[in-house]
């Protein structure tokens, strides 16, 4: 399973096969497919530079990733060269629908199709299967109660801290959501979390911070 992928599940409510976190969505899922091409050694992001201090991300030698979503991802990469801020968002988007299809073809979500207001075509992708997700979250919940992970339970909760839904979507019995947002900063910004996965969410906190002042601007 792709970080993406478990992300997806994280982010989808099980019932309705809705999203739950909408305007970071493509920078999240985007932030998660360069932080795998980077644990795996397909990528390498730079330090940051120039005036803004943007870092940009090469792909190396590697051979490519045998899930297709991420070979995809890495071709992005490779076509030409883009500063991590604008490149977590191409990622996450162009991969939305492949990430849900290739959860879907394992029987994991199910893909149903209606129409809002007996009018407008929809498709939602509830749960068919929860055992991976059960068993992700559990690990996901250990960390954020004992503050250790694998190297994967730490990039994930990096993530979701970055968009701010640790606290949403991984209750912990006994904690409030304050300590459970504390708990995931620390763990994101500590010495067992890696450089690419710190590069990938300060390439998410970049891009959402960039649509949130965009539709600010926009509605003034």
């Amino acid at each position: 399973m792709l970080l993406a992928e478990d992300l997806t599940l994280l982010l989808l409510d099980d019932d309705s096969g809705r999203f739950t976190a909408h305007s970071s969505l493509d920078a999240a899922l985007g932030g998660a497919l360069l932080a795998e091409l980077a644990l795996g050694g397909w990528v390498v992001i730079g330090d940051p530079s120039g005036m803004f201090k943007r870092s940009t991300v090469r792909p190396t030698d590697a051979p490519a990733p045998g899930h297709q979503v991420l070979a995809e991802a890495l071709a992005e990469v490779a076509a030409k060269e883009r500063s991590t801020n604008e490149l977590v968002t191409r990622l996450g988007r162009a991969a939305k629908e492949p990430l849900l299809e290739s959860l879907a073809a394992r029987g994991i979500l199910r893909r149903e199709r209606g129409r809002v207001l007996g009018l407008f075509p929809s498709t939602t992708w509830p749960t068919a299967d929860a055992t991976h997700e059960q068993q992700m979250r559990a690990a996901l919940t250990d960390g954020i109660a004992t503050g250790r992970g694998d190297e994967r339970v730490i990039a994930l909760l990096s993530v979701l801290s970055a968009i701010d839904m640790a606290h949403k979507v991984l209750p912990v019995d006994g904690l409030g959501n304050r300590e459970i947002r504390r708990r995931v900063r620390e763990m994101a910004e500590g010495d067992l979390s890696a450089k690419a996965v710190k590069d990938a969410v300060g390439a998410i906190d970049a891009a959402v911070t960039a649509a949130i002042v965009t539709a600010t601007v926009t509605s003034s």
